[in-house]
């Protein structure tokens, strides 16, 4: 049974990689806003029905203890269109100009990226899984800044493969989270490349922090490579609107196609 286990495994990582295959080619044929939306829609029906779900109910609940049975539907169902609409947007990445008058992307607080393009800045740019949250990395790299990128690796190997193809438009240089990220990250620093991050993500070590009045661990690895080598820690976010286009900035729900990002 145990030499069982590897092969089953193998198994359901190479069924799950070819239906998300399968779906990137569609997806890839249709035009984004399309792709955007129909792939947004079917996981704001299907993805409240998943038994993960659950989960995203429990934390809401324990987080915010206002909101009623009806909002945290809304919200969790947000939270699946959203998700839905990012992953028919990866075969899409490189037709996304975020600085292009009138694009897919409106950018707000473009300065406060574009001045550490000058000699000697050097800046942590962090964010969470707002929006389309590849888009925010772009923000940075599509100013001339070289960046960094911190990522964690997807669970399943062939769907991992399949996002880093997509990302390669993105510019930047990815460097999985692990024993080796810490190495990369300081030589990145030092010599003179940007960082970028997504910190929302569970953790088992690190800091405990106070977070909607539970304590939770959180990762100190950008706040400590800021003060030793003094970058300053850029907060981007964004997220998707109704509309055809995607605006990376504020932080809004939404159920639309499109969305806006910033600083």
């Amino acid at each position: 049974m145990a030499g069982q286990r590897p092969l089953r495994k193998r198994l359901r990582n190479a069924a799950a990689g070819t239906v998300v295959w399968l779906l990137f080619g569609c997806f890839r044929l249709l035009p984004v806003a399309c792709a955007s939306g129909i792939a947004g829609w079917l996981a704001h029906m299907i993805g409240p029905h998943l038994a993960i779900s659950r989960r995203a109910r429990r934390n809401l609940r324990r987080a915010l203890p206002e909101l009623d049975d009806a909002e945290v539907e809304r919200v969790v169902r947000g939270m699946w269109g959203n998700l839905g609409r990012v992953v028919a947007e990866y075969p899409h990445l490189g037709k996304f100009r975020v600085y292009e008058p009138g694009g897919r992307v409106e950018m707000v607080g473009a300065e406060n990226i574009r001045r550490y393009g000058a000699p000697g800045q050097r800046a942590i740019f962090v964010s969470g899984h707002f929006g389309n949250w590849e888009i925010l990395t772009m923000s940075a790299t599509q100013a001339g800044l070289p960046v960094t990128e911190i990522y964690r690796a997807a669970n399943n190997p062939i769907i991992d493969r399949l996002i880093n193809h997509a990302r390669r438009v993105i510019g930047s240089e990815l460097v999985p989270k692990g024993t080796i990220a810490a190495q990369r990250a300081l030589a990145a620093v030092r010599a003179g490349r940007h960082l970028a991050m997504l910190v929302d993500q569970k953790m088992n070590d690190g800091i405990a922090v106070p977070f909607f009045g539970r304590e939770a661990m959180t990762a100190p690895a950008a706040a400590r490579l800021a003060l030793r080598y003094g970058c300053a820690i850029v907060p981007v976010c964004g997220g998707h609107r109704p509309g055809e286009v995607f605006r990376p900035g504020e932080p809004r729900h939404s159920d639309g196609a499109g969305g806006q990002a910033g600083t």
